[in-house]
């Protein structure tokens, strides 16, 4: 106690600028300790610096040659179409730059309100409404929609953003284990107290590749008096017959009532670099929420990441606005990558690597430990092929892995490349006998 009263009084007469520069020291030091944990868990996570534009083919800061680029969210490819690109620039030089506001201020042309009609049209929903990422259209929607009164029930695996989103808001928060319906059942039968009961999932889930069981999910919600939320950023735009998302390839699109999702993923990357394009350099950027015409209502009114971001650019408008044109008007893209995603996946188990999901782009390699999954990326990288390795705290402890990502614009020989390169450095490293 003596020393602790010495300390306090010397603190007091010790001038303001040296009690900040104690604070900042201490800081540091916290700091420091935190981020040496991190290094000594083998979870450390660099960022590799990208000399090029994005696409199936790269080039990488300290890599020699081109790099063939598996770990994109560039699905569809049409980060690189030129249809695209010259939609956004037309856009661009149309619209201008950004809008310098908000939406309900100055901040809504004739071309985000156009976009919001093409995205609801091709959802097969009343309406829809913009967002600068779909992370914050997942930061809005729980917020303004539920209270108290209600319940929302999330299955324990979804994205950071869905997780986020709902701890924001005030209503009792139900969590089911990953993809299992007796334990949502369970759930969902001790929230019939509640006024609204909204099941919250991911379509595909990103890190490991499988998809919901959105019949099954939308038949006891059904049962049990709840609404239904998918978050379709992995699934809009590839999977379905005509890319609408999981819940047009499991047939209940008229079952689920609320759907979010991105600009950025399949529709969406940054496109090759032109002189106007490197002087504003918009990105294929955007989130969105559609569903009933009353919740985009509410939505315009309370939700705080669309009453509180500038606009959507209007280049990114633009872009996204064709892209999805290009969807409606063909699927031949859609079923070029479900052939290319069986090619990687049967090469891989017949050389005894263990792929989780199913019939999804995303095609973890599960390899368990973090330090291998960054050992094996890393040479994977000396011979010509980008991939990341996953550890904790983005997957859980134990279940590292590389994802893989497959997009239509990689050729049969890049797939098989990329399969010799995983044998190789498996073998290597003891991953493979």
């Amino acid at each position: 106690m003596w020393a602790g009263r010495v300390l306090h009084a010397a603190l007091s007469r010790a001038p303001r600028g040296s009690r900040a520069q104690s604070a900042l020291a201490q800081l540091r030091g916290i700091l420091e300790e935190e981020l040496e944990s991190i290094r000594g868990a083998g979870t450390w996570k660099s960022e590799r610096v990208i000399t090029s534009c994005q696409g199936p083919h790269i080039h990488v800061d300290g890599a020699p040659g081109g790099i063939i680029n598996f770990c994109a969210n560039n699905y569809l490819g049409l980060s690189s179409h030129p249809e695209v690109i010259q939609a956004g620039l037309q856009t661009l030089k149309e619209f201008g730059a950004g809008l310098s506001s908000v939406r309900f201020i100055c901040g809504t042309q004739s071309i985000h309100k156009d976009l919001e009609a093409k995205i609801a049209r091709f959802h097969q929903r009343e309406d829809a409404i913009l967002y600068p990422s779909c992370f914050d259209a997942n930061a809005g929607l729980f917020e303004a929609l539920l209270t108290s009164e209600d319940a929302v029930l999330s299955d324990e695996l979804n994205h950071a953003s869905i997780i986020d989103g709902i701890r924001l808001c005030k209503a009792h928060k139900y969590r089911y284990r990953h993809l299992d319906m007796a334990d949502l059942e369970a759930k969902l039968q001790e929230a019939q107290k509640h006024r609204l009961r909204l099941v919250a999932t991911d379509g595909a889930f990103s890190m490991d590749g499988d998809i919901a069981p959105l019949q099954k999910i939308c038949h006891l919600a059904s049962q049990y008096g709840a609404l239904v939320f998918v978050d379709e950023s992995h699934a809009t735009g590839f999977l379905g017959p005509t890319g609408r998302g999981t819940d047009e390839l499991l047939g209940v699109m008229d079952q689920v009532t609320i759907i979010n999702s991105t600009l950025g993923k399949a529709l969406g990357g940054k496109g090759r670099p032109g002189a106007l394009w490197l002087l504003f350099s918009p990105l294929f950027t955007g989130g969105y929420t559609t569903g009933p015409g009353a919740l985009v209502s509410l939505l315009r009114q309370r939700a705080r990441p669309y009453l509180f971001s500038n606009s959507l650019p209007p280049a990114a408008v633009g872009c996204a606005s064709k892209a999805l044109d290009l969807l409606m008007e063909s699927n031949a893209i859609v079923q070029s990558m479900a052939a290319k995603t069986l090619r990687f996946r049967s090469q891989m188990e017949a050389a005894g690597f263990t792929i989780s999901g199913a019939n999804h782009p995303i095609c973890p390699v599960m390899l368990g430990d973090a330090r291998l999954a960054l050992n094996i990326a890393d040479d994977m990288l000396k011979r010509g092929i980008f991939v990341i390795g996953f550890s904790y705290p983005v997957v859980p402890k134990g279940k590292a892995r590389i994802r893989v990502q497959i997009s239509a614009v990689h050729s049969e020989e890049d797939i098989d490349r990329c399969v010799e390169a995983f044998v190789e450095v498996g073998r290597l490293h003891g991953a493979l006998p």
